[in-house]
């Protein structure tokens, strides 16, 4: 029987809990410093107390970066078996977390079969699901329809939910009066902005945000506050509506750790390369150095088709200026729903992003693989260079369809390999070149 109601409750109590346990572990930390670090807000544990096959992860800046995955069905693509695959797929390629955004269909059943499977942090967004839950056209819905569904998805054991609570009727005429390129990209966002627009009532998830904060408390679920205003191009960063609602978010922050409810915060989708640090720094500043989680930022806006890349270069920059959590991008991004290669591919990118990174903070250990993997190259010990890759598959096949003559070169080099000179050359033996 816990006697604590939520991670956050456990630390400022100074119980240490079998999540801690498993996160320290991890992190190469001792169980009081991940206590000491839950309880000021700084590491969100996510673990709904019904999800009981999590595999527990810490999110925040000081451990290692983690990764998210969107995945879920949509009206032009039903199949749950072909999600589930990307389900698998994700975590064997080690993702933290899975974003359940479906939006089509009956939700229920696969979002109770990934917390009942799944060993990674379960995310949903409680809004997307109101409308397909009640069947019923978005201005029906009471705020009391809203919260219900935010419930339903606390008892089907998600670990975190995203909610959009900082936009509120005063954003309405803030987008109105500063023009934005691309107004509200957050499909949330967008969702809570019409409906208040529509009904004339201020969002139900800040207006009855107390209510709220008392589910999340129940089952253990981290909040994750949504930024319904972030960018959705370069011309929209930091502008007035994104950092009003994140001043908002801050406030929001307060109000959550004061009920001992874990928090995430939300970051921006497109931003110049030159403002992601800044960025970075005022959210820390604003919430108080609560997690961060980045849809990116993507870096430009030109590049359908590999936003993978665009969105691996500004994730390396935001974690290694204070981001703790990656939303991946694939390549499908604005374009379609994401099929099982575009997931890899996407998730690669994030990795890739997330590993950099974590080099940059020193976080401990990080870049062992990276040391293992010199030695690996300069001893031509190519089984262990596939141990070492972050895509052994890729990286074995490349070199097997392109079969260099001697296996102490690749097909690039050759007799030219600057590796292979230079051990000769240290051991006193003839280098031979033609």
């Amino acid at each position: 029987m816990r006697d604590y109601t939520t991670q956050m409750d456990a630390a400022r109590k100074g119980i240490i809990t079998p999540e801690m346990e498993a996160v320290a572990k991890k992190e190469y930390r001792t169980p009081e410093e991940i206590r000491d670090l839950v309880a000021r807000g700084q590491v969100a544990i996510c673990a709904n107390k019904l999800h009981t096959c999590i595999e527990p992860n810490g999110v925040g800046s000081m451990l290692r970066t983690k990764i998210n995955v969107n995945l879920g069905v949509s009206r032009d693509c039903k199949d749950y078996d072909i999600e589930m695959k990307k389900v698998q797929a994700a975590v064997d390629m080690g993702a933290e977390a899975i974003m359940d955004l479906s939006s089509h269909g009956d939700t229920q059943p696969f979002r109770r079969k990934l917390t009942s499977e799944c060993k990674a942090m379960i995310g949903t967004v409680p809004v997307y699901d109101s409308v397909i839950h009640y069947q019923r056209d978005l201005a029906t819905l009471t705020a009391q329809d809203f919260i219900d569904v935010v419930r339903l998805h606390a008892e089907d054991g998600v670990d975190f939910v995203t909610l959009h609570c900082g936009i509120t009727r005063k954003t309405i005429e803030q987008i109105r009066m500063h023009k934005r390129k691309m107004n509200i990209v957050s499909r949330g966002g967008s969702l809570v902005f019409a409906w208040m627009s529509m009904t004339g009532e201020e969002n139900p998830f800040y207006e009855h945000f107390d209510e709220i904060l008392d589910i999340c408390r129940e089952y253990d679920v981290t909040i994750s506050l949504g930024d319904a205003c972030r960018p959705g191009c370069l011309a929209d960063a930091s502008d007035v509506c994104q950092i009003e609602e994140l001043v908002r978010l801050g406030e929001l922050t307060k109000r959550a750790w004061a009920k001992d409810v874990q928090v995430m915060i939300e970051g921006p989708g497109h931003m110049p390369l030159d403002q992601i640090e800044a960025n970075m720094k005022i959210q820390q500043t604003i919430c108080m150095g609560a997690p961060f989680y980045v849809l990116g930022p993507l870096v430009t806006d030109i590049a359908p088709g590999y936003d993978h890349i665009t969105s691996a270069i500004g994730g390396a920059i935001a974690a290694s200026a204070g981001a703790a959590f990656l939303c991946y991008v694939t390549p499908a991004e604005h374009l379609a729903l994401p099929n099982v290669e575009d997931v890899k591919q996407g998730i690669i990118a994030s990795r890739i992003a997330a590993h950099a990174a974590d080099i940059a903070k020193k976080i401990p250990h990080a870049r062992d693989i990276d040391d293992a993997m010199a030695d690996a190259r300069r001893n031509f010990d190519w089984e262990k260079q596939w141990e070492c890759a972050i895509d052994p598959e890729t990286a074995k096949s490349i070199r097997e369809s392109r079969a260099p003559e001697q296996e102490d070169s690749c097909s690039m080099c050759g007799k030219f390999c600057a590796v292979r000179s230079m051990n000769k050359a240290l051991n006193g033996e003839y280098i031979d070149i033609l």
